[in-house]
């Protein structure tokens, strides 16, 4: 079966891959384009370790066929830090210790910054409903909120 062209703007730069129909968003950000810091965990949508954003809505890349992207802006884990330095979101959870294995790391920090560009001020309460898509086996999710609100406090000057 013949692959797909498919131009899209994905972490700032535009960006041209081949598709095979059925190939996810996921297959070809690891395997054509070698960004592997998308994990894939569950394959199903429910771990959210696969997590990107599609023109700024946070997307399990499991879910999302490769050749949906034509046209859209894709942020991965790999395009949170800029110029160099580390998202607020990134540098707190390295300081507040809220990571063993790290395979699920990127997804949340993935969400997690999307969070706070739509609510730079969240509560825990919404910390925690924002992230009930992504799903952690090792550390518990206190130290990942605190991260959240120690980042969340950085960006708005506080910290």
């Amino acid at each position: 079966m013949a692959k797909i062209h498919v131009t899209t703007t994905l972490n700032g730069v535009e960006t041209e891959f081949l598709a095979r129909p059925e190939q996810t968003l996921l297959a070809v950000l690891r395997d054509e384009l070698h960004l592997t810091g998308t994990k894939e965990g569950c394959g199903s949508g429910d771990c959210g370790a696969c997590s990107v954003e599609v023109d700024g809505r946070v997307t399990c890349s499991c879910l999302m066929l490769a050749a949906e992207a034509e046209g859209r802006s894709i942020t991965t884990i790999e395009g949170v830090a800029q110029g160099g330095e580390l998202h607020p979101v990134q540098r707190h959870f390295l300081e507040e210790a809220a990571l063993q294995c790290g395979f699920c790391t990127p997804g949340f920090i993935v969400a997690a910054k999307n969070l706070l560009e739509r609510n730079s001020n969240p509560t825990e309460e919404q910390i925690r409903f924002w992230l009930a898509g992504n799903l952690c086996r090792c550390t518990g999710y206190d130290k990942i909120v605190r991260a959240v609100q120690a980042a969340a406090a950085e960006m708005r000057g506080e910290s």
